[in-house]
């Protein structure tokens, strides 16, 4: 039993040992085939299907020349069978790809007709044309300068550049060099610089003869900007595109889509920072500036200025320099502490505008409402400052008629104290009519005439003194002032009141009312 099993197992193993040998010439063979296949060979060349004998064996086919026939004639009919679908299938690779599209259309950098303008001359070539404003760069009040990042479409129809998408598997869209095709020669009329952006070398051109024309660009441009109501302004800018060389017989240009589309398609995706984007406008218009009239888009950008940052930093602390110009008016006057703080502050105020002299242009048709808020400003703190001057000035003369009015008053004392211990003439002339009343002398008489002269200036003096005495009272200049102060402050406090109303009103009032 134990003997039998051996011998079982000694057999199948033979067999399996003989199948495992036979396999790695198959392999080869095929090998060999697939070789032959990718590289494009002529079938009939390999040995696989060779007979035996011309592979260098001998087997049971050189016995029996008629199977080797028949083994032969079955060779030749598959060989060709598999050289005819190779071919078929290089045939159908070559009509698969874009270059045999490009081949069929002969597109060629020396080949002028396509380069020349799609259209009949009789009728334009309408080219349409769509703008999209991606974001807003900077805008230069002091250079009048907008500078936009922006992508440009352009679409027009080439009619004798079309094939049939059945004949090259459904192709319908190749990407040619733009150097093989007619371009339209657009340009912006306020452009001031360069692209410096890369641009893509190729189109796309559709089966049916569309072309695509599609450019990112950098425009820095030139832009008249109204500063009237800087910073609560609103400034438009205009992008016109229009042909350089064909009229509008050769070349009629139209927009793809209309404005509000691409407001909303703008308005998602910038990101916007100083200026806001407001509104995005479409005009076509005709223009003849250099002699046949052209076809011109105008795309009017309208954006508003974000204030926030400039009520901080600049209206605010002229606001508060003037508050504190006013709370000035409780410094005391006698000393020069209230000039020197008002000089300060209006330093103060001649830097700001240095600095907003450095922002706004200097070619602006009308005065903005800012430098006129400035101006303003510094003129009730200059008229504040010569108030101050003028009750310096009237407190130091309240002290100085002080000092007058001390000594007039000793004077008159001193006076009165020499008139009350000398006789006077008229004692003198009594006494000497006593002495001698039968006979007058020129001296007696010279004597009553001097007396009559000393009383009458005697009374002109004291007339005098008590008219200086009540006018220059110590503290009468002091009450002039302070009525005089009390009054300006009224009158200063109106005024900057009604100024800053009135300029406020025109900041905010809406543009044509």
């Amino acid at each position: 039993m134990m003997l039998a099993g051996f011998f079982f197992l000694f057999l199948v193993s033979g067999v399996i040992t003989s199948n495992i040998s036979g396999q790695p010439k198959l392999h080869d063979d095929q090998t060999n085939f697939n070789q032959d296949i990718d590289e494009g060979l002529d079938i009939s060349k390999t040995d696989i299907l060779k007979p035996p004998e011309l592979n260098g064996s001998t087997n049971q086919y050189s016995k029996y020349p008629e199977l080797q026939r028949n083994y032969r004639n079955q060779n030749s009919t598959k060989t060709t069978q598999i050289n005819q679908q190779f071919q078929d299938v290089r045939n159908n690779n070559v009509n698969c790809t874009q270059r045999a599209v490009y081949n069929h259309l002969k597109l060629a950098k020396d080949n002028n007709n396509s380069k020349m303008r799609p259209s009949p001359s009789q009728s334009p070539t309408k080219v349409e044309v769509d703008v999209l404003l991606y974001a807003i760069l900077d805008l230069n009040e002091k250079e009048q300068q907008f500078v936009s990042y922006i992508w440009v479409l352009m679409y027009w129809r080439e009619n004798d550049i079309i094939w049939k998408p059945e004949d090259f598997c459904g192709i319908e869209t190749i990407y040619p060099p733009r150097d093989v095709l007619w371009m339209p020669d657009l340009t912006i009329e306020e452009m001031i610089e360069e692209n410096k952006l890369p641009t893509s070398p190729y189109v796309t051109l559709y089966y049916d003869g569309e072309v695509a024309l599609v450019r990112n660009m950098v425009v820095v441009s030139s832009c008249s900007m109204e500063v009237y109501k800087f910073p609560f302004d609103v400034q438009n800018c205009k992008l016109s595109f229009r042909s350089i060389v064909y009229s509008s017989k050769d070349l009629e240009l139209q927009n793809v889509t209309e404005s509000k589309g691409n407001l909303e398609w703008s308005l998602e995706r910038m990101t916007q920072s100083e200026w806001l984007f407001v509104n995005f406008s479409i005009n076509k218009e005709s223009v003849n500036n250099f002699g046949p009239d052209q076809i011109m888009l105008v795309y009017t950008i309208t954006m508003k200025r974000r204030s926030a940052l400039y009520i901080a930093n600049f209206l605010l602390p002229i606001m508060f320099l003037l508050c504190l110009d006013l709370a000035s008016f409780g410094i005391s006057d006698m000393g020069g502490e209230k000039l020197g703080f008002k000089v300060t502050v209006l330093l103060a105020v001649t830097v700001m505008q240095l600095i907003l002299n450095d922002i706004l242009p200097a070619s602006s048709d009308r005065i903005p409402l800012i430098a006129i808020y400035c101006i303003g400003v510094f003129g009730l703190m200059m008229l504040s400052l010569v108030e101050s001057i003028l009750m310096t000035y009237l407190f130091r003369k309240d002290s100085a008629s002080e000092d007058n009015w001390a000594d007039k008053e000793q004077s008159c004392t001193d006076l009165k104290k020499r008139t009350s211990a000398d006789e006077t003439p008229a004692k003198q002339l009594s006494v000497a009519k006593e002495g001698d009343s039968s006979k007058p002398t020129d001296e007696s008489i010279a004597l009553k005439n001097i007396s009559d002269e000393l009383r009458d200036v005697e009374k002109t003096l004291t007339r005098v003194l008590n008219g200086s005495k009540e006018e220059n009272k110590p503290g009468n200049w002091s009450r002039v002032a302070k009525k005089v102060n009390i009054v300006f402050i009224v009158i200063y406090v109106i005024a900057v009141i009604v100024f800053l109303t009135f300029l406020f009103s025109l900041w905010i009032k809406p543009d044509g009312m």
